[in-house]
């Protein structure tokens, strides 16, 4: 430590802490921006009200003064919030639109007097709000899903359901539904579950904001079941036959549905108008009832020979 060397390198250290020293108040003493942030609160807002549209939670804002002053204003300062009042603002448009300049004496009384303020953003305070007038409204997914090959999504599910809109009247009476912000997912294969922002327009808020979607998803298998054809609307003493009496009937239903469907969901109906009207021999099919949830439904034979038969009173005993 005594040695020779060990006392240059030591000078050295010190004439570099000297000139760092310099250079620092020397920096310091330039002026420079910076941006702080200032909080800002609504108060005096009553109960019955409902503020409908985001409400900044701070300004920021550009001073400008020497280097020693901002640095200060970086560690240590902390600023009091503006403080608007709601009464003071209210008007029959349920719209407060205030210049941010406004309170410049209130910012400007937190700092030096040497320093400036050049800039605030955001430039306009504007809000909307509603005297308690609500209603409520279903949601709806605004976006683009698709199942999987071989599945298929069984239902959309929202939790919850409906949302409270509150708005002035006039923007109240136009909002009819909830619409979820896009969602768009392709080849589900699995119940799937997300949480999604509803989209509000100016001056109207959805309670809650967050809904959560459900697609619950199934995979499709094949059934068939036999099903008898029925006469409709015929006339007292006359009676169908039709060759064969039943059809096959084959569709696509998911795997948890597939015990649920029974023969009886579906009905094969030849109506007595429809035959008079036939200009072939054969009568074409039609399936006239059909359970929700099962799709390409395929009936066998798909054509039928048919008689209508006078009937007597002792045949029909």
């Amino acid at each position: 430590m005594l040695s020779k060397n060990s006392r240059e390198v030591f000078t050295f250290l010190f004439f570099l802490l000297i000139a760092a020293l310099f250079w620092l108040e020397q920096t310091l003493d330039s002026e420079y921006e910076i941006d702080v942030k200032v909080p800002l609160k609504l108060k005096n807002v009553p109960e019955s009200i409902v503020i409908t549209s985001d409400f900044p939670e701070e300004l920021t804002v550009t001073l400008r003064d020497k280097g020693n002053t901002l640095l200060n204003y970086q560690l240590t300062k902390r600023f009091y919030p503006i403080n608007i009042d709601f009464a003071e603002h209210q008007n029959r448009r349920h719209h407060v639109s205030l210049l941010s300049n406004t309170y410049n004496k209130s910012i400007t009384a937190q700092l030096a007097n040497s320093t400036a303020i050049t800039a605030i953003e955001p430039d306009t305070i504007d809000y909307y709000y509603s005297e308690g007038k609500s209603k409520k409204v279903p949601v709806r997914l605004q976006g683009r899903v698709s199942p999987g090959q071989q599945y298929y999504i069984s239902d959309t599910i929202f939790n919850p359901a409906q949302v409270t809109v509150y708005a002035p009247q006039g923007a109240l009476d136009t909002v009819k539904v909830a619409y979820t912000k896009f969602f768009e997912e392709t080849q589900i294969e699995d119940t799937l579950r997300r949480q999604l922002e509803l989209v509000s327009g100016k001056g109207v808020k959805f309670v809650p904001d967050v809904v959560e979607l459900t697609l619950p998803v199934d995979i499709y298998t094949e059934k068939s079941v036999e099903v008898p054809i029925e006469g409709v609307n015929f006339p007292a003493g006359k009676t169908l036959r039709a060759f064969p009496s039943k059809v096959k009937v084959t569709f696509h239903v998911g795997l948890t549905k597939y015990l649920d469907i029974k023969p009886e969901d579906f009905r094969v109906m030849v109506t007595y108008e429809e035959l008079r009207k036939l200009e072939g021999e054969k009568y074409q099919v039609k399936l006239k009832k059909q359970p929700k949830g099962v799709s390409q439904v395929r009936i066998y034979p798909a054509q039928i020979d048919f008689l209508i038969e006078n009937v007597t009173k002792d045949d029909a005993d």
